[in-house]
């Protein structure tokens, strides 16, 4: 069975790329990993007010990706698997697909404004050669039927 992972955030390019992967997903049996990223909260001399945005952050993406998993089994009767961590994202994804080897694709969404996003940028250059499967890419210019064309 094949697994994608995507990589969540709030953007509309990793809403494409989710829509890719669940739609590939559906029609080869395979199964979906929902990866949402936390970013390191810059440094605030006060320890509470530090561990109250961090904690905040964590909420709100576990928020999205708990919602997202939901349009995904609505429209698939499948859960995918969810995962929020931590970090620095190109770390955490390297990481992730490291403890997951079921895991046969990544899928990301490159960005609509300029830099296809830094994912994209490290996967797609001199981060090719550690990824332990292929990379999806989805074009920021693919409306949904073209995307469910392409899967």
């Amino acid at each position: 069975m094949r697994t994608y992972l995507v990589v969540l955030d709030e953007t509309e390019e990793a809403r494409a790329a989710l829509r890719f992967a669940s739609r590939r997903a559906a029609k080869t049996g395979g199964a979906l990993h929902l990866l949402a990223l936390v970013p390191r909260q810059e440094f605030v001399a006060f320890g509470g007010v530090q561990a109250t945005i961090a904690e905040e952050a964590h909420a709100r993406a576990e928020t999205l990706v708990t919602a997202l998993a939901g349009d995904v089994f609505s429209e698939s009767g499948r859960m995918p698997v969810i995962a929020v961590r931590r970090g620095e994202a190109i770390r955490v994804v390297t990481d992730y697909l490291a403890e997951h080897p079921e895991v046969a694709a990544l899928v990301l969404g490159a960005g609509t404004d300029g830099a296809p996003g830094p994912l994209v940028t490290w996967f797609a250059g001199n981060g090719i050669g550690t990824l332990p499967c292929p990379l999806y890419i989805v074009p920021p210019s693919l409306d949904e039927d073209r995307l469910d064309d392409l899967s």
